[in-house]
Order: C-alpha cells, then sequence, then structure tokens
C-alpha cells in the first residue's frame, strides 16, 4: 500500500463529520467572544462630544476638577487623559508621556481575544474546504468501489449513485459550516476594529486638549501633586511640635 491509498483510507474512514464538529465547538467560541467582546465595548460607552466639552470647562477651573470629571467617565478616553492629569504637576512632557503608555495600556485591553476571531475569520472557509476535499474523496471511492465488483453488477449500479450523492452533500456541507462560521467572525472583527480605531482617535484629541491646556498656562505645571496636601490631624500637630522644638534650639544658642 503506498501512501496515497493509506490517506484515503483514512480520510474515508473518518468522514467529513469531525470537520463539521470541529467547526461547530470553533463557532461557539467566536459567538463568546463575540459577546464579551460585545458588552466591554458596550460598558465604556459615553458621550464624547460632553467629555469633550467638560474636560475643557474643568481645565479653565483646576486640574483637580478635570480629574474628578475624567474619574466619572467609564470610557477609555477617560482613563487615557487621566493618567495625564495624574502627572501634570511635572509638566507637558511627563504627561504626554503618561498618556502615551495608557493610551497603549488601553488599546491592549481593546483588542483583546479579537486575534481569534481574525484568525477563525481567515481560516475557517479553508477548514470547510478540506471537510469537502474529504467528501469528494469518498465520492471517487465509492465509484471505485462499485467498478470493482462485476458480479453484482446490477445492484452495484444502483448503489454507487447513492452513495456518490451522499458523499457530494457531506462535502457540501461542509463547506456551508465553514462559510457560515467565517462570515460572523470576520463582520465581528472589522466592527470591533473600527470601534478601536474611533476609541483611539477620541483618545488623541482629548490628550490635545490637556496637552495644550498644559504649554499654555505655565501655572498648570506647577500646580502640587494630588498627595500634596497640607498635613492635618496628629500628623500636624506632630509637624508644628517639631518646628517648635527647632525654634527653642536656636533661642538657646543664640
Amino acid at each position: 500500500m503506498n501512501l496515497v491509498e493509506w490517506l484515503q483510507r483514512i480520510m474515508v474512514g473518518f468522514g467529513a463529520a469531525w470537520v463539521m464538529w470541529l467547526m461547530i465547538g470553533l463557532s461557539v467560541v467566536s459567538v463568546a467572544i463575540i459577546l464579551e467582546r460585545a458588552w466591554f465595548f458596550w460598558s465604556l460607552r459615553d458621550d464624547l462630544t460632553v467629555l469633550a466639552r467638560d474636560l475643557r470647562t474643568s481645565l479653565d477651573d483646576s486640574i483637580e476638577a478635570a480629574r474628578r470629571r475624567m474619574d466619572a467617565s467609564p470610557s477609555a478616553e477617560a482613563a487615557v487623559v487621566a493618567a495625564g492629569l495624574a502627572v501634570a504637576h511635572q509638566g507637558p512632557e511627563a504627561a504626554e508621556e503618561a498618556m502615551a503608555g495608557a493610551a497603549a495600556l488601553q488599546r491592549m485591553k481593546l483588542e483583546r481575544r479579537l486575534a481569534y476571531l481574525g484568525t477563525l475569520g481567515n481560516n475557517a472557509p479553508f477548514i470547510g474546504l478540506f471537510g469537502t476535499v474529504i467528501g469528494v474523496v469518498g465520492a471517487f471511492d465509492a465509484l471505485g468501489q462499485a467498478a470493482k465488483t462485476p458480479v453484482a453488477q446490477a445492484t452495484s449500479q444502483a448503489m454507487a449513485p447513492q452513495a456518490v450523492m451522499s458523499s457530494i452533500a457531506e462535502a457540501l456541507v461542509a463547506t456551508a459550516v465553514g462559510l457560515a462560521v467565517a462570515i460572523p467572525a470576520v463582520a465581528a472583527n472589522n466592527f470591533f476594529q473600527r470601534m478601536i480605531k474611533s476609541t483611539l482617535a477620541n483618545t488623541e484629541a482629548l490628550t490635545r486638549v490637556l496637552l495644550a491646556h498644559l504649554k499654555i498656562d505655565p501655572a498648570f505645571a506647577g500646580a502640587a501633586p494630588p498627595a500634596a496636601v497640607e498635613p492635618r490631624g496628629k500628623a500636624a500637630r506632630a509637624s508644628r511640635q517639631e518646628e517648635h522644638k527647632k525654634g527653642g534650639a536656636g533661642e538657646e544658642e543664640r
């Protein structure tokens, strides 16, 4: 038995049913990812026009007001701007670098699991085509087996077309399943990629608004960071006692 005959027997023996079961399993995973990504993008929705307007208004007030407005938004754009506001007291260059890093992290979150949809959409038709090839091989094998039985020629001629048609139908079903799995995956992947591009474009617009305020108003760069607040309670009393001791020591030296 040569290699071709051996592979033919394996393909005919297993048939194309396992290919279709494989495609069904991959489609279940694909649908789960589509639903999860749809919910994720839905949870990040916000009115970007209102957010940009509020950012400009709050920046005219203070950095702290802008930070509170960004923290109140669930969008990825607001998370990137908030990263720049956290280091705005160090200058526009530091804010720009912080927002660039935050944008990269947000992009990774947005693109999570989309590679599976892209891969499945590109390769599902080929997997279905593999099932089609197996079905066609089965059809020709049925014709070959019918030609080898001249004794029962009448019976074999009656059964051969039935076996051939069954194998061809199996092959066409495998092609259809491959296309049915690939089309939703490609459509969903293109839709999510479009949303990612829109989100990144909106993020770029909001970061430019913040950088413009930081470069125009030098007072922003000199603003105190959020943690630099006046000590209160026990910390304040300890600070005053320390200053009193230093003052007393100075008077004794004099």
